[in-house]
C-alpha cells in the first residue's frame, strides 16, 4: 500500500484534513500531488500568527472552516460549506469564509516554537500539510501508538466529562474530572465526537436497494463445501425454519431469494458448525451469518441485562473499519427488529464514554472494530463468558498482520470460551492459503470451507477496463473520465491519504464535486463524506483502501482506480463496490508500467476468470515479468480459492465438490451463467 498502512488508516485517528481549496498563489503542485513549492510568508504575517499561538476550537467541526501551518504561512480553506458564518474568537477571516490559522489540537498541524518541533515520539512528515505525526510503536500492533505531546498548560482544548484521552502508554482510558483531571500522562487530543443516532422509523430501518438484471444468475453459480459431514444446502428461506418475526423482517428487507453462500451458510451454522466462507463481493454474506445467528438467539433465549455493569454479549462481530463494523450493525438492527435482541456498534474516532453507554443499556449482539473492542474489555464493561457466536468478516484482513495480534489477544482475554465451545465463523472474498492456516487457531478442526463461483476473483457483473496511463497523465485522464461519466456515482481510489485530499481539492477546481475519506479523516468528516456521497450531493468519493471492503452503497456505478493497489486482493475488493447484488457496474484501472509492471499477471488471470477482454499491451508486460508456479495450486481450478487441507487430505474425505447452487450432481459449466 506505499506509504498507506493499513493499521495507520483504520485504528488511528490522526488530525481532521477536510478536503482543502489551495490558494493558488501559495501553491503550485507537481504531477498527482506529490510535490510542492511553497512561497516564503512575510515577516509581518508570521508575528501575527504567533499572536494567535493559545487559539483553540471548542465544540463541533464546523464546515467550512480552514486551518494553516503557521511556520510557513500556508492558508488553506476548505471547498465545502454549510453555510455557517461564525468563526472562533480570534481566528483570522484570510484565506476565505471561515478559515483561521494556528489551531493546535483539532488538526495536530506543526507549531513555530522549536520545542513542540523535537517533541519526542513525533515526526515531521513533508506531505500536504506538513503535520506532525505520532511515531509508531509495537510492531504489528495496530491498536497501540505514541500521540503527539501535550503541554502541563493544557494547551489544544479542555477536557471534558467521561471524555477520551490517549496516554503515553498508547491505551486508551477513560476518565471523568472527579478522578484528577489532565495528568502529566495526558497527551493529545480528547475525542468527543458522538455520532448521531440511526433513524427508528420502520420505513428507514427497512430501506434497501433494488437487486439487479443479473440476479438471478446467482443460481449457477459453482458452489464447493468441503469438510465432514456438512448438513445439506437450503433452497428457500422457508426451509431454514426461521421464527415468524424473523421471516417478517425478512420479507420486509426485501429479501425474496437466497444466494449460494446463504444457501450453504444458513444450514452450516444452523447446525452448529465452525465455518469459513469465500464469497464474492456483494452476495449477500452479512445475512448468512446474522439470520442463522439471530435464530439460535431466539430459540435459545436471552438473559434481560438491561443497565446491568457488566454486560454479557452472546455474539461478538468484528470488522476491520469503521464504516463497514455500522453497516454491519444497521443489518443487524433491521432483522433484530420487533424482537428481545439488542445489537450495539463501537468503533474508534467515537468518545469513548458514549461507547459504554451505549453496552450498559443491554448488548446481546457487540459490533465493533478491533481497538475499541480491546478498549472495553479492558475497562471491564463487557464480560466473554456467555459469546457463544465470534464471527470476523473480512476476515483475511483481521488475521493478517494488521489485525492478527489483536485478534489472538481476544481468544485469549480471560473468560473467553475455548475454540471447542464456541462458534467461531469467518467470511470474506479472498482467503489466501497463508491466512487459511493461521485461522486454525481460531476454529475447530472440522470447521467446514464453503467456496462459492470465482472467489477470490472479480465479481462477472464488473465489466474491467484496464488503461495504460503514465504517472504524469492520470489527472488529466481522470478528468476526462468523471466527464463523460457526468453525475453518476463514482469511487475513485488513490493509494495514500495525502493524495486522496489532493486529488479531491483538484477535482474541485475542476468543477466536479468530489468529497475524500480516508484514515486521517476525523470520524464525523468521514461519515459526512459517506453521507454526501450516498445522497448524491457528491458524486464522487475519492477514497484510500479504507473504503475498499465491505462497503454496501446504492447505485455506484464507476470504480476508478487512480492507483492500482499493492496487491492483487485489494484490487478484487475495490472493484467489488460496483456490481453488487446482481447489478452491474464498469470499473477502469489507470496501469503505470513503471510502478505496477508486478501486478500485471494476477491482474491477466483476475481478468480471464472474469471473462473479460485482456490487453495486448498488459499480457505482453505479463509475459516479460513472468514467475514460475504463479498462483499455486488454484491454477487451472474454477474457485480461486480453495480449501488448504486440500493439500493434506484425500478427496474421499470431502463433500459436494462443485456441486452448483441447485444441488445438481453434474458440475454446471462455470462459463455458462454469463
Amino acid at each position: 500500500m506505499g506509504d498507506e498502512d493499513w493499521e495507520a488508516e483504520i485504528i488511528k485517528p490522526h488530525m481532521s484534513s477536510y478536503v482543502p481549496v489551495f490558494e493558488k498563489d501559495r501553491y503550485s503542485s507537481g504531477a498527482n500531488g506529490d510535490t510542492f513549492n511553497r512561497t516564503p510568508a512575510s515577516s509581518s504575517d508570521a508575528g501575527e500568527s504567533n499572536k494567535r499561538e493559545n487559539t483553540t476550537t471548542v465544540g463541533s467541526f464546523g464546515a467550512g472552516k480552514g486551518f494553516g501551518n503557521r511556520g510557513n504561512l500556508l492558508i488553506i480553506s476548505y471547498g465545502y460549506q454549510d453555510g455557517n458564518d461564525s468563526e472562533a474568537p480570534g481566528a483570522s477571516r484570510r484565506g476565505g469564509r471561515g478559515s483561521f490559522r494556528g489551531c493546535r489540537g483539532g488538526f495536530g498541524l506543526g507549531s513555530p516554537n522549536s520545542k513542540y518541533e523535537q517533541d519526542e515520539g513525533t515526526q515531521r512528515t513533508g506531505g500536504l500539510f506538513g503535520s506532525r505525526r505520532p511515531a509508531l510503536s509495537g510492531a504489528g500492533n495496530g491498536d497501540t501508538y505514541q500521540s503527539r505531546s501535550c503541554s502541563g498548560s493544557g494547551r489544544g482544548g479542555y477536557k471534558g466529562l467521561n471524555e477520551e484521552v490517549i496516554t503515553d502508554s498508547g491505551k486508551n482510558t477513560w476518565k471523568s474530572e472527579a478522578e484528577g483531571g489532565e495528568g502529566g500522562d495526558v497527551q493529545g487530543p480528547k475525542v468527543t465526537y458522538i455520532p448521531p443516532p440511526p433513524p427508528e422509523d420502520e420505513d428507514s430501518i427497512f430501506a434497501h436497494y433494488q437487486t439487479g438484471i443479473n440476479f438471478d444468475k446467482y443460481d449457477n453459480i459453482l458452489v464447493e463445501v468441503s469438510g465432514h459431514d456438512a448438513p445439506p444446502a437450503i433452497l428457500t428461506f422457508e426451509e431454514a425454519n426461521l421464527c415468524q418475526t424473523l421471516n417478517n423482517n425478512i420479507a420486509k428487507a426485501g429479501y425474496t431469494k437466497l444466494t449460494p453462500v446463504q444457501k450453504y451458510s444458513i444450514p452450516i451454522i444452523l447446525a452448529g458448525r465452525d465455518l469459513m466462507a469465500c464469497a464474492q463481493t456483494g452476495s449477500g454474506k452479512t445475512a448468512a451469518f446474522l439470520l442463522p445467528i439471530l435464530a439460535h438467539m431466539m430459540r435459545d433465549g436471552i438473559t434481560a441485562s438491561r443497565f446491568k455493569e457488566l454486560q454479557e454479549p452472546e455474539c461478538i462481530i468484528v470488522a476491520p473499519t469503521r464504516e463497514l463494523i455500522n453497516q454491519i450493525y444497521l443489518e443487524a438492527r433491521k432483522f433484530s427488529f420487533g424482537t428481545c435482541v439488542r445489537a450495539v456498534v463501537i468503533y474508534g474516532g467515537t468518545q469513548l464514554g458514549h461507547s459504554i453507554r451505549q453496552i450498559v443499556q443491554g448488548c446481546n449482539i457487540l459490533c465493533a472494530t478491533p481497538g475499541r473492542l480491546m478498549d472495553i474489555i479492558s475497562k471491564e464493561k463487557i464480560g466473554l463468558r456467555q459469546v457463544k457466536y465470534l464471527v470476523l468478516d473480512e476476515a483475511d484482513r483481521m488475521l493478517d498482520m494488521g489485525f492478527g495480534p489483536e485478534m489472538k489477544k481476544l481468544i485469549s482475554c480471560p473468560g473467553m470460551p475455548s475454540k471447542e465451545q464456541r462458534q467461531t465463523l469467518m467470511f470474506s472474498a479472498t482467503f489466501p492459503e497463508e491466512i487459511q492456516k493461521l485461522a486454525g487457531e481460531f476454529l475447530k478442526s472440522k470447521y467446514l470451507f464453503v467456496a462459492v463461483g470465482q472467489v477470490g476473483g472479480a465479481c462477472r457483473d464488473v465489466q474491467q477496463t484496464i488503461l495504460q496511463v503514465g504517472q504524469y497523465s492520470k489527472r488529466e485522464k481522470l478528468v476526462e473520465i468523471l466527464r463523460n461519466i457526468g453525475d453518476e456515482r463514482t469511487m475513485v481510489f488513490v493509494e495514500t491519504k495525502k493524495k486522496a485530499d489532493f486529488i479531491a481539492t483538484f477535482l474541485c477546481q475542476e468543477k466536479i464535486s468530489t468529497t475524500s475519506i480516508h484514515g486521517d479523516r476525523e470520524q464525523r468528516e468521514r461519515e459526512q463524506a459517506l453521507g454526501d456521497f450516498r445522497c448524491g450531493k457528491c458524486p464522487v468519493l475519492v477514497a484510500t483502501s479504507v473504503a475498499a471492503r465491505g462497503l454496501d452503497i446504492e447505485n455506484v456505478q464507476h470504480v476508478i482506480n487512480f492507483d492500482l493497489p499493492s496487491a492483487i486482493d485489494e484490487y478484487v475488493h475495490r472493484i467489488g463496490r460496483t456490481g453488487r447484488c446482481g447489478n452491474t457496474g464498469r470499473a477502469v484501472s489507470f496501469f503505470d508500467p513503471e510502478s505496477d509492471s508486478h501486478l500485471a499477471q494476477p491482474l491477466v488471470k483476475v481478468l480471464s476468470d472474469a471473462q473479460q477482454d485482456v490487453p495486448a499491451w498488459l499480457e505482453e508486460i505479463a509475459f516479460s515479468t513472468y514467475v514460475p508456479g504463479f498462483s499455486g495450486s488454484t491454477r487451472g481450478s474454477v474457485f480461486a480459492s480453495v480449501d488448504t487441507r486440500k493439500n493434506y487430505q484425500g478427496k474421499s474425505t470431502l463433500n459436494a465438490a462443485g456441486f452448483s447452487s441447485s444441488q445438481a450432481p453434474n458440475p454446471v459449466d462455470d462459463e455458462s451463467w454469463d
